[in-house]
């Protein structure tokens, strides 16, 4: 009778999977949910670094700060002087009749404004910084070609959040508050107080700024296969749909004229994205239509 050895096992170990090539994590294996917990610890402690930097710097320029003349090579510049404080409340007070300036009625609201406003720009200034945590944070989920998105997404991501709170600040909220401030301006004269004021201008400028990252987020979801153009064309009357209900949200004083105003740019933000999705989407072949 012939005996029939029990199989043994191979003495050479298994190779292990290759988590740097296309297919697989490039951190060699999934981050339990504590370590999840840890580096999103880590990477939010150096967001609030990074803002806290960006707000002492913003705080230095509240008030004009004046620069220069500098002479180089026999040429002379400058002087150059720049303050936050005239660049904000200098551009509301221009919207006003002429004469006419904010008026602060409760003692605290000076001080207020001022914290408020080293804090957006603070944001402003430390945004690329931001966004680098935001990737490193979602960085180890990814695969090694996609991780060669993050100076893309992190300079794009900076450069639509600083144009989002200049097109709030230059375009859509003097459109909607010299809507407001002239309505019955034959009946009665409008004091805006700096408070309301400013609380309506930050909702403007900081909703813009979150607006507009909209192409960035395309644009990653593109590359990585999950959406396409012609999928993000199918879905617009949906997308216009949400679009006038976030404006509905945003708009301070609920007219159509307003929410018109806030919910256009948007649209030309969703067109934008599906160009940017054909442009730079990810190609599908043969196997994947399949």
């Amino acid at each position: 009778m012939a005996l029939v050895p029990f199989p043994q096992k191979s003495a050479t170990p298994a190779e292990e999977p290759d988590w740097d090539s296309d297919t697989e994590s490039a951190e060699g294996g999934r981050m339990s949910f504590l370590e999840h917990l840890d580096e999103l610890r880590k990477r939010l402690i150096w967001a609030l670094l990074s803002l806290v930097i960006g707000v002492v710097i913003a705080a230095f320029f509240l008030e004009r700060q004046t620069f220069g003349p500098l002479t180089i090579s026999g040429h002379t510049y400058g002087p150059w002087s720049f303050g936050i404080l005239d660049f904000v409340i200098g551009h509301i007070n221009s919207l006003l009749a002429k004469g006419s300036v904010l008026q602060a009625v409760d003692p605290t609201e000076g001080f207020s404004l001022y914290v408020k406003l080293a804090v957006i720009a603070g944001l402003l200034i430390a945004s690329p910084l931001v966004m680098l945590q935001v990737w490193l944070f979602i960085a180890p989920g990814l695969y090694a070609h996609e991780k060669k998105l993050a100076i893309p997404f992190v300079v794009l991501s900076s450069v639509m959040l600083i144009l989002g709170a200049w097109f709030g600040h230059s375009v859509v909220f003097p459109m909607s508050f010299s809507f407001l401030v002239n309505i019955g301006a034959s009946y009665w004269k409008t004091q805006p107080r700096v408070d309301t004021t400013f609380a309506l201008y930050m909702k403007m400028v900081m909703a813009f700024a979150v607006v507009f990252q909209m192409p960035t987020i395309v644009l990653f979801l593109a590359k990585m296969g999950l959406v396409t153009a012609r999928f993000l064309l199918k879905q617009f009357k949906y997308a216009v749909l949400i679009i006038f209900i976030v404006a509905a949200i945003i708009t301070p004083d609920g007219s159509p004229v307003t929410q018109t105003l806030i919910a256009g740019p948007m649209c030309m933000l969703y067109l934008f994205s599906v160009i940017l999705a054909w442009l730079f989407g990810k190609r599908r072949t043969v196997d994947d239509e399949a």
